[in-house]
C-alpha cells in the first residue's frame, strides 16, 4: 500500500517536465535612437538671448516607449519589441535643446534649475510621433508655446506664440529600422520649424 503511493506521488513530479505546448520563439527587444542630428554648428553670439527650454510633454498614448504604426483600419499599434531607446518626449526635449545650442541663435540654453536668467521660455506637448504605414509616411506634430518672462519681481510672463507643428518623411518600407529612420527625419523636419519660429523671437 505504501508503495503504491509513492507511485501515485511521483507521477506528477515526472511530467512536469514534459509540456504538450510548442516552444515559443525568443524576440529579442531592440532599442532605437531618437537623435536627428542638428544642422552645422553656428558660433554662439555673446550677446544673444537666454532661452530656457523646458520638459516636452507626452500626449496621451505616447507615454510608452513603443514604436507606433498607423494600420490600414486606422487602429493604432504599439510594438512591444521595437522601442526608442527613451521615452520620445524626452528625447524630443534633448533634441530641442540641441538644435537650439547649434543655431547660433542663442547665448546660452538652459535647462529647469539653471542660475541664468532666461529672456525667451520654450514649452510644449509632443503629440503624434508613428509610422502611417498605408500612406508610406513618417508623421511627427508638436504644439510649441514661446514666453517672454516678466523682468519685474511678481511680474507675470507674457505668451508670445502659440504654435502647432506638424511634419512628415517618406517611409520607404516598413520594417522597424526603416520606420525609426524615418520618423528621425520627421522629427528633424518638425524641429526645423520649432527654430524658424524660435528665431523671430531671438533677434532684437
Amino acid at each position: 500500500m505504501m508503495r503504491s503511493r509513492r507511485l501515485v506521488l511521483a507521477a506528477p513530479l515526472g511530467l512536469a517536465g514534459c509540456s504538450l505546448l510548442p516552444a515559443q520563439k525568443y524576440i529579442p527587444r531592440a532599442n532605437w535612437p531618437l537623435q536627428p542630428p542638428p544642422p552645422a554648428f553656428r558660433p554662439t553670439p555673446p550677446t544673444g538671448p537666454v532661452l530656457l527650454v523646458r520638459a516636452i510633454a507626452p500626449a496621451p498614448g505616447l507615454e510608452g516607449r513603443g514604436l507606433q504604426t498607423l494600420g490600414a483600419d486606422g487602429s493604432l499599434h504599439s510594438d512591444f519589441y521595437n522601442l526608442w531607446a527613451v521615452p520620445p518626449a524626452e528625447a524630443v526635449t534633448q533634441a530641442l535643446i540641441s538644435w537650439a545650442q547649434a543655431s547660433g541663435l542663442f547665448a546660452a540654453v538652459v535647462t529647469p534649475g539653471s542660475r541664468l536668467n532666461p529672456d525667451l521660455i520654450v514649452e510644449g506637448e509632443l503629440t503624434q510621433l508613428l509610422a502611417d504605414l498605408p500612406a508610406r509616411t513618417a508623421r511627427a506634430a508638436l504644439t510649441l508655446t514661446i514666453i517672454k518672462p516678466s523682468g519685474a519681481v511678481g511680474g507675470y510672463p507674457q505668451p508670445l506664440a502659440q504654435l502647432t507643428l506638424a511634419a512628415q518623411a517618406p517611409l520607404p518600407a516598413s520594417d522597424p529600422a526603416a520606420q525609426a529612420a524615418a520618423e528621425n527625419q520627421a522629427l528633424a523636419n518638425l524641429l526645423t520649424q520649432g527654430l524658424a519660429a524660435l528665431a523671430r523671437y531671438a533677434r532684437p
